[in-house]
């Protein structure tokens, strides 16, 4: 291999880490994603405005959204199962 086929195998395997990594991974508990409970920078996947995990930029984000067990979200006071405007 060359220089250039290491680099862009190296720049190909950190692309894939990367984009892997954006997608919170599913808990060992069933479970639902609710909207707009996340403290800023507590949320587990990406948001509208951010691509990865622990982005939300104030409590509370419509469109952050955390993992909570099923059937929990809309007891919690500001949860949704849809982003929020």
């Amino acid at each position: 291999m060359t220089k250039t086929s290491l680099a862009l195998a190296a720049a190909l395997a950190a692309a894939v880490g990367i984009a892997a990594s954006a997608n919170a991974a599913e808990p060992p508990f069933k479970a639902e994603k609710c909207f707009g409970i996340a403290k800023a920078g507590k949320n587990d996947c990406q948001t509208a405005t951010s691509s990865c995990a622990g982005t939300a930029k104030r409590d509370g984000q419509g469109d952050a959204w955390m993992y909570v067990p099923a059937g929990t979200c809309e007891r919690i006071n500001g949860g949704s199962l849809a982003p929020k405007a």
